[in-house]
């Protein structure tokens, strides 16, 4: 097995990043530095970054329903729930991939496949996560352009890509990016609180019949979707008529991204 792949494996990082340790010389295989990119790890051989012997571990992708009251961490010095409380005891080692809030609900990738981990939070891929948001109180859809050409807010500027008004006072929002307490935040600065958060898709993964609490392991072709990046196949496009009690379909213009 090539270096960069068994590092991987030993869950340090997608096989481009852990190229890194090899180049700044914190591998050793057998006792010796090791700063070729090509060198192969054969049976037997003892790898070691810095003075701690590592093994590449079984690779997990799974995707979890968050309940909400639970956090996104390991441990908490208030001995609140968190997330690791609902998966098995017997895994190796995993990690939430992104978050949601306390009060939130909804989808999280669980794995410690440092490759999948890079494709999914890296910039470039802008992968799209679906939100069903209630609000305390009927939305007006004369401030959906305010939210798709974006603002600033705590943690940096911010937009929704797309938004759809499926109630009076329900939406769904899809967002690319990432910053905390996002959606809760740019609705609050248009005088909305939010009552209820629940993500339901990440990139091409649906809730699906996961209720709070469950998790599954994801497929093979799940993976190999979200670590290619493909999108979800779209929704067909609103009718220029609609009848008046259809949802309403607002999307974030292409490359309308500077501020006013």
């Amino acid at each position: 097995m090539r270096l960069n792949r068994y590092l991987a494996a030993a869950g340090l990082g997608s096989r481009r990043s852990v190229e890194t340790l090899i180049l700044e010389g914190r591998v050793k295989i057998n006792g010796q530095v090791i700063e070729d990119l090509g060198t192969v790890v054969a049976p037997g051989d003892v790898v070691k970054v810095g003075s701690k012997i590592v093994t590449p571990q079984e690779i997990v992708h799974a995707v979890l329903y968050k309940p909400r009251g639970f956090l996104c961490t390991a441990s908490d010095e208030r001995e609140r729930r968190t997330i690791f409380d609902l998966l098995p005891t017997d895994w190796p080692r995993v990690y939430h991939v992104g978050r949601l809030d306390m009060e939130s609900e909804g989808l999280l990738i669980v794995t410690n496949d440092g490759e999948l981990s890079m494709s999914l939070t890296h910039p470039k891929f802008k992968f799209e996560k679906e939100y069903e948001v209630t609000l305390d109180k009927t939305f007006d859809p004369s401030k959906k352009e305010k939210l798709l050409h974006g603002f600033y807010i705590e943690g940096g500027r911010a937009k929704m890509e797309e938004i759809e008004q499926v109630a009076a006072n329900k939406l769904r929002v899809v967002l690319t990016q990432g910053i905390k307490r996002q959606i809760r935040l740019m609705l609050y600065d248009c005088g909305y609180e939010v009552e209820n958060l629940r993500r339901v898709r990440i990139g091409t993964i649906r809730i699906d019949k996961l209720r709070a609490g469950m998790w599954r392991m994801l497929s093979p072709k799940d993976v190999a979707d979200l670590k290619a990046g493909r999108a979800p196949k779209k929704r067909e496009e609103p009718r220029e008529l609609i009848r008046a009690d259809a949802p309403t379909v607002f999307r974030s213009r292409p490359g309308k991204t500077g501020g006013r």
